[in-house]
């Protein structure tokens, strides 16, 4: 119980992040508990155990959007655009609910690859690890979301 009071508000925030609704927010980090505590014997302690523990939330999270077979855009892999992200120049007044407002429009793919390295602090090796895809298609699809991004930003296309 101390464990789940402990790390239950970080991991819900880290599944709404992915569903967007409290309810399923809510029965994903519920699942992703339960998921844990069954396989607490594999961990290693290599990584924090809240680390382990939101790369497993994270997991779950992208497993409810699979099955709610939600429409992704494929990528060519092979393609690697590099923004200049020197060039990032938006309105200082752009409210942070804007830029999540703005991601949550991103194609399903760029979307979960921009929320797990820019919003959750992982790496290109650790996204491609995470989502099942290569290193180049991380940073492929991270920087066509962050053009995409950018791209909203600059023309104010966002509601707040």
């Amino acid at each position: 119980m101390q464990l789940y009071d402990q790390y239950c508000k970080a991991m819900f925030n880290t599944a709404y992040n992915f569903v967007k609704e409290d309810d399923t927010a809510q029965d994903v980090m519920q699942e992703a508990f339960v998921k844990a505590f069954k396989k607490i014997h594999s961990y290693t302690g290599e990584a924090t155990f809240g680390a382990w523990l939101k790369r497993i939330v994270i997991n779950q999270s992208l497993d409810w959007l699979k099955k709610q077979k939600i429409q992704t855009v494929e990528l060519n892999e092979d393609v690697v655009y590099m923004d200049d992200d020197s060039s990032w120049e938006i309105d200082n007044e752009i409210k942070i609910s804007a830029i999540y407002e703005c991601i949550e429009t991103l194609p399903q793919k760029c979307k979960n690859v921009v929320k797990l390295y820019l919003l959750e602090g992982y790496d290109h090796q650790e996204v491609a690890q995470i989502l099942e895809i290569s290193e180049v298609a991380s940073r492929s699809q991270l920087s066509r979301g962050k053009s995409k991004l950018k791209e909203l930003l600059i023309h104010g296309n966002y509601e707040s």
